[in-house]
């Protein structure tokens, strides 16, 4: 957006810069990319419920993206912050994520990049008497044709949290776009986690954490702007980790975000 004011303001003031000779037809311009991104992301939405891992920490709640990715650095890197204010019981819940990821290239046909998210709870965390922690997190994906593969690893530091050592969690989904119209495409996917005593301070914490299905409609407003509803089921077996920690495995729930980029 600043790159077009910028070329905006000069055609304004500099009128015959290609202009051409004088008496002949003004020469061709090459016409100007109104929606050039620079790399820029803004991003708002509602969530029934606020999934994490598998685990409800809220529910109606309503949360703010701001990230831009550099992509003029030896690799590209994303630096960003998200904030999400739970709205409704049962929790008074809130959450700021500070992060940045590096794409780090190709391996084995796996795009892979490295990532670190810093965890702060402004009104929650002083109440249950916890700052703020971290995790690092390793994020993979691969066109495999039929759908996509997206994979995650992800350790979780905890001391800032709780005492206590971290955790790791491992995540892999599959996900398929289909295309509605040219504004409009359907994306089903469905995945699985698994907890090795990233919620730690519990009993039988290392296991199967969840499984889920989400479906999603990401609409095309203008090429600045997405709107995307969608619906998603998170589940968990009894025996299952999230389960046997009482944290509302079994959930249903839904939202819409709507991003612009810049």
């Amino acid at each position: 957006m600043k790159k077009f004011l910028l070329l905006s303001l000069l055609g304004i003031f500099t009128p015959g810069l290609d202009a051409g000779d004088w008496g002949k037809a003004p020469a061709a311009k090459a016409p100007v990319e109104e929606c050039l991104d620079i790399g820029g992301e803004i991003s708002t939405g509602y969530d029934t419920d606020y999934m994490f891992y598998g685990a409800r920490f809220a529910r109606d709640s309503v949360w703010t993206d701001v990230n831009y990715t550099f992509d003029n650095l030896v690799v590209p890197v994303t630096l960003g912050a998200w904030y999400l204010n739970g709205i409704n019981a049962p929790a008074n819940y809130d959450e700021l994520d500070l992060y940045a990821f590096v794409e780090v290239g190709s391996y084995a046909g796996f795009d892979a990049s490295l990532g670190y998210t810093h965890f702060f709870f402004p009104e929650t965390g002083p109440a249950a008497g916890f700052g703020s922690t971290g995790e690092a997190s390793l994020e993979l994906y691969r066109d495999l044709g039929f759908a996509d593969f997206n994979g995650r690893v992800v350790y979780f530091f905890a001391g800032g949290l709780t005492p206590g050592g971290g955790g790791f969690y491992y995540e892999a989904a599959l996900e398929k776009s289909f295309g509605l119209t040219d504004k409009a495409s359907l994306v089903v996917g469905a995945g699985v986690g698994y907890s090795d005593n990233y919620f730690f301070g519990f009993s039988g914490d290392s296991g199967w954490n969840h499984y889920f299905a989400t479906v999603s409609l990401p609409i095309e407003l203008n090429c600045r702007t997405t709107l995307t509803p969608y619906i998603s089921y998170n589940g968990a077996p009894d025996t299952w980790v999230i389960d046997t920690l009482g944290l509302n495995s079994d959930v249903l729930y839904g939202g819409v975000s709507i991003t612009v980029s810049f």
